[in-house]
C-alpha cells in the first residue's frame, strides 16, 4: 500500500533520534510489504525523512520496516504518538518487541546487534511528560489540529492509492457504501461527514491529517489480526486471499484443501477442486448442505454453473461459493465463530469480502484422491462430519399428496423435519400420541396406505415396516412377528398387543397384515409400558378406530384395501419400502 506522510518539522519527536546504542528492546513497526523490491523502496522513503530506518524479513515473505531500537516500551510509545500526531508515520503504526523480525535487508550490510537503543537527552522532558504531551495534543477538538483550509491542503496531497486507502477504511468503519475509485464526490464527503459525527468531530466532510491517520489505524489494526495474505494452492488449482493470522494449511483431502483453525482462533477454510460437469456441481451442492460445517439456517443459490450457501447457528457461520469452469468445480468455503459483537463481525466481512474479491481458479486439480486421504466413517465425507438429525424414525404415507402419519414425540420441539432426509415437511395435527405431517411440496408416493380394519386372528403373523436403524441403511426394513392380543396390558381397547421384538426407529411406522394391508401403526414401547420392564418380545401398536378417528378429524380420508389374499414376502416388502418414509428431527 501506498503511504502519504507530511514532511513538517519533527519538534519533541526529533529529541527521541539523536543516537543509537546496542540491544533492541523496542520497535515501532511503520508497515509491511509483501516483497523485497517494495519493502526496499517503502524503506528509503522513510529514511530521506526519518533516522534509524531498518528493515526486516518477516515469516511468510513478508518484510517489515521498522524504527528502532528503543531502551523503553515507554519511550517507544512517546515516539509513536509524537510521530503519528505530525503525519511522520501511518495511524497503525504499533510497537512491538521484534520478536518475529528476521534476518535485516536494509540498510545494506547493518548489523542488529550492533545497534543501541534510542535514549531520551538529559536536556529533554521526561519521557512519561513527553507522553502525556503527545497524548494531550492527540486529544485536542478538531479546530486545533487543522483548520478546513489546513486539511484540504493535506488531502490534496494525497496519491490515488492513498485516497483509494482511505475510502476502503471508510467502508470498513459503515459510513462508505460507494465504489473504491479515489474520488472524493459528494458520496465520499457524507462518509467522512457520518464518521465525524460518530468520533464526536465537527462534521466538516473532510477529514483532518490526524483523522485519517484514526479511520485507517482502525481498519488497519483488524487487516493486521487477519493476516490476509494471498496464497496460490497449486495443488488444488487455487489463487485467493486469506487470513493467514486465523488460518493455516493441514491437509489434503479430496475434494478439499484444508486450512485449519490457527492459535485457537477457531476458524476454518476449504479450498474445493475436483473434476467434474453440472451434474457434479449439483451433487456438491446438495453434500455441502448435509455437513455439519454448514448450518441449515440461511439463504442459498444455484444456477447451471455455480452456487453459494450461507448458514448460521450459534456456533458459526459458514459461506460457501462454488463454480464450475472447463470441467472442473473450484470454489471455497469460510467457516468462522458467530461474531459476538461489532468487533467480530467487521473481522469476519472482512475476511469473507477479501476471498471473494480475490478468488481465482489456476491450473491445476486435485486428484481423487490425495496421500493417505481423510479417516474413513459413514458419518465423515472428507475427514468432515455429516449433519446427523437429533432423532429419526418411522412414518407412512397416507394419500396421494405425500401427507405422513408419524409417532407424535418423534416430531416433538424439531426446528426442522425433514421427510426422506429431502422434502420439509410440518406437523398440522397432533393428537393421542400420533402426528400428521404435511409436506411443503406436493409429493407423488410409490404407495399409499390400504387401510383393513378387520383384524388378524391372535397368533397369526403380521409385520412392521420401519427404518429400524433410524435411516443408516438408507430403506426401511420388514420385521415380523405375531398377534399377541387385540388389547393393550391394561385392557385398552384402541391398542393391540404384539409378540415382536422392536427397535425405537420403528415406532409410526405401518403395521401390516399377511396381504399387506394397514391395520395400525407402532406404537413407541415407552408410552405404553406404564414404567415396567417388560419381556424384549413385548411391543404395542395403535389400532384402525383409533387411526380413522385422528385422519378423518384432520380431514384425511382412507383409502380402503381390497385384498383378499396374503401377498408374497416379496410383495410385502415392496409395499412396505415404498409406503414407509424416514422422518428426521433436526435441531
Amino acid at each position: 500500500m501506498t503511504r502519504f506522510f507530511a514532511v513538517a518539522p519533527l519538534g519533541v519527536a526529533a529529541s527521541l533520534f539523536l543516537s543509537t546504542a546496542l540491544s533492541a528492546e523496542q520497535w515501532i513497526q511503520i508497515e509491511a510489504q509483501p516483497s523485497l523490491t517494495e519493502a526496499t523502496e517503502a524503506a528509503q522513503g522513510y529514511a530521506n525523512a526519518l533516522p534509524n530506518v531498518v528493515g526486516f524479513n518477516l515469516p511468510g515473505r513478508w518484510h517489515a520496516i521498522a524504527l528502532g531500537p528503543y531502551a523503553t516500551e515507554a519511550e517507544a510509545e512517546a515516539a509513536r504518538l509524537a510521530l503519528r500526531a505530525q503525519g511522520r508515520i501511518p495511524g497503525d503504526s504499533y510497537l512491538t518487541d521484534g520478536a518475529r523480525f528476521q534476518a535485516a535487508f536494509w540498510p545494506v550490510g547493518v548489523n542488529v546487534s550492533t545497534l543501541a537503543p534510542i535514549e531520551t537527552p538529559t536536556d529533554a522532558p521526561a519521557t512519561d511528560a513527553v507522553a502525556e504531551e503527545v497524548i494531550e495534543t492527540a486529544m485536542e477538538p478538531i479546530e486545533l489540529d487543522e483548520t478546513p483550509a489546513e486539511a484540504r491542503a493535506s488531502e490534496r496531497a494525497l496519491d490515488r492509492p492513498a485516497r483509494e486507502a482511505l475510502q476502503t477504511a471508510l467502508h470498513f468503519a459503515g459510513v462508505y457504501n460507494s465504489g473504491i475509485d479515489g474520488a472524493f464526490g459528494p458520496g465520499t464527503r457524507r462518509a467522512m461527514s457520518d464518521w465525524q459525527t460518530l468520533q464526536g468531530y465537527e462534521p466538516t466532510g473532510v477529514l483532518t491529517t490526524r483523522q485519517r491517520a484514526e479511520v485507517l489505524a482502525a481498519y488497519q489494526d483488524v487487516v493486521n489480526s487477519l493476516g490476509l495474505r494471498p496464497v496460490v494452492d497449486d495443488v488444488a488449482g487455487i489463487a485467493i486471499t486469506l487470513p493467514t493470522g486465523v488460518v493455516e494449511f493441514s491437509e489434503y483431502t479430496p475434494p478439499f484443501a484444508k486450512y485449519g483453525a490457527k492459535d485457537g482462533s477457531d476458524a476454518q477454510v476449504l479450498l474445493i477442486s475436483q473434476t467434474g460437469d453440472a451434474a457434479t456441481l449439483g451433487g456438491l451442492y446438495e453434500i455441502m448442505q448435509t455437513l455439519e460445517i454448514v448450518p441449515m439456517d440461511g439463504p442459498r443459490s444455484r444456477d447451471q454453473n455455480s452456487f453459494s450457501l450461507t448458514g448460521t447457528n450459534a456456533q458459526i457461520t459458514s459461506h460457501t461459493e462454488a463454480k464450475l469452469v472447463n470441467g472442473v468445480v473450484k470454489g471455497w468455503t469460510l467457516i468462522w465463530p458467530t461474531p459476538s459483537n461489532t468487533t467480530d463481525e467487521k473481522r469476519h466481512q472482512m475476511a469473507l469480502e477479501a476471498m471473494q474479491a480475490s478468488f481465482a481458479p489456476t491450473d491445476g486439480v486435485l486428484p481423487d484422491a490425495y496421500g493417505e486421504g481423510a479417516a474413513q466413517d459413514i458419518d465423515l465425507m472428507a475427514g468432515l462430519d455429516i449433519r446427523r438429525p437429533e432423532k429419526a424414525g418411522s412414518g407412512f404415507y397416507v394419500d396421494d399428496k405425500g401427507t405422513v402419519l408419524t409417532e407424535a414425540d418423534l416430531v416433538a420441539s424439531c426446528a426442522k423435519i425433514t421427510l426422506d432426509e429431502t422434502y420439509d415437511a410440518t406437523v398440522t395435527a397432533t393428537a393421542d400420541g400420533m402426528a400428521l405431517l404435511t409436506p411443503t411440496e406436493a409429493l407423488a408416493p410409490l404407495e399409499i396406505a390400504k387401510f383393513d380394519s378387520q383384524l388378524p386372528r391372535l397368533q397369526s403373523e403380521v409385520s412392521v415396516s420401519g427404518f429400524a436403524y433410524e435411516g443408516r441403511l438408507g430403506a426401511p426394513t420388514l420385521n415380523y412377528g405375531l398377534m399377541a392380543e387385540h388389547k393393550g396390558l391394561s385392557g385398552e381397547e384402541d391398542i393391540l398387543r404384539l409378540a415382536m421384538t422392536t427397535l425405537p426407529g420403528e415406532a409410526g411406522g405401518p403395521l401390516l397384515n399377511s396381504a399387506g394391508a394397514v391395520i395400525g401403526m407402532l406404537a413407541p414401547s415407552a408410552a405404553l409400558t406404564q414404567g415396567r420392564d417388560l419381556p424384549a418380545d413385548v411391543a404395542f401398536a395403535y389400532d384402525m378406530e383409533k387411526i380413522a378417528g385422528f385422519l378423518s378429524k384432520n380431514g384425511v380420508t382412507m383409502s380402503a384395501s381390497e385384498a383378499a389374499a396374503g401377498a408374497s414376502d416379496s410383495d410385502l416388502v415392496t409395499i412396505g419400502r415404498d409406503m414407509t418414509v424416514l422422518v428426521s428431527c433436526w435441531n
